[in-house]
């Protein structure tokens, strides 16, 4: 080879080496930069299931060095792809403060399949024919799992009393994670849980609904740890008539379930979890099940 054509090998073969190096770096798990504010906002990347899919993640914590025990927030979803893709960072200010300032960490994961994370989608329901909403909520589950994993091997988490939290697919996915028994979960808040809801658009049209009412059994049949069920009445996604049935199917399987059905909230009751009107009601039902729990 020639001496210029070494010279050129070797740019290139710089150019390579700065090129990928930011990409390793972006994959890499763990902080993404520093901490911001009174709660300590910072992004993390935590690995999914699949171990190769990093999940964009945001981490508040306390003051002080902990170990704090750990609340994963967990968010809802959709069938359709392109909304999916389209899926903002996931924020849920009013409930990150109030388990802030009760001394929690609180990690709010977004899964694969949504957003900046991206990666397969492992929460795929089917069509409303042959609904499978059991095996959609494990694998919601799943993901809430792995970030739970990673979480309580950093030094300022404790490793078990654990709260999983989530809203709509990510409430269902709690509850499916209850039905695991997993041991450093202590209990579980569900605000809205539910899939198959508002098909097409139209409020209250609700996907095989009959299959979402027997999952709900099931997952009642294997769980021992507590959980929080949180609906409001005008929620457009799971009205009451629905969101009843589902927790008597879960607390006639053998669930343990407290359910509280809230006033109307806001323009549609699903979103309860995200309004400061919502947060007058759920937040005194946080705090006695909270202790109730301990």
């Amino acid at each position: 080879m020639t001496r210029a054509g070494a010279k050129l090998l070797c740019g290139l073969l710089m150019m390579l080496v700065f090129s990928v190096e930011p990409a390793r770096a972006q994959n890499s798990s763990g902080p993404q930069g520093p901490e911001e504010g009174v709660i300590r906002r910072q992004s993390w990347l935590i690995p999914a299931q699949d171990r190769s899919t990093m999940m964009w993640t945001t981490v508040f914590r306390p003051p002080g060095n902990g170990p704090f025990p750990l609340a994963v927030i967990n968010h809802g979803s959709t069938q359709n792809e392109l909304r999916r893709a389209g899926y903002a960072a996931p924020q849920y200010t009013a409930l990150t403060e109030w388990l802030v300032a009760h001394g929690y960490a609180v990690a709010v994961p977004q899964r694969p399949g949504h957003g900046k994370t991206g990666g397969t989608y492992y929460e795929d329901q089917g069509g409303c024919a042959n609904a499978d909403f059991r095996k959609a909520g494990l694998n919601t589950a799943a993901s809430i799992a792995a970030a739970i994993d990673f979480m309580i091997h950093q030094p300022f988490i404790r490793k078990n009393g654990v709260i999983a939290i989530g809203q709509s697919a990510g409430g269902w996915g709690v509850l499916a994670l209850a039905s695991q028994n997993y041991r450093p979960v202590k209990a579980v808040i569900a605000f809205a849980p539910g899939r198959g809801g508002r098909i097409d658009g139209v409020t209250g049209r609700n996907c095989a609904p009959d299959r979402l009412v027997a999952a709900a059994r099931q997952f009642g049949e294997k769980t021992r740890i507590p959980s929080l069920w949180i609906y409001a009445e005008n929620d457009g996604f799971f009205p009451p008539e629905l969101s009843k049935k589902l927790v008597e199917g879960f607390r006639m399987a053998g669930g343990r379930a407290d359910f509280h059905l809230l006033p109307p909230v806001g323009s549609d009751g699903h979103e309860l979890i995200r309004s400061s009107e919502g947060a007058v009601h759920w937040a005194p039902l946080l705090e006695k099940f909270l202790n109730n729990a301990r």
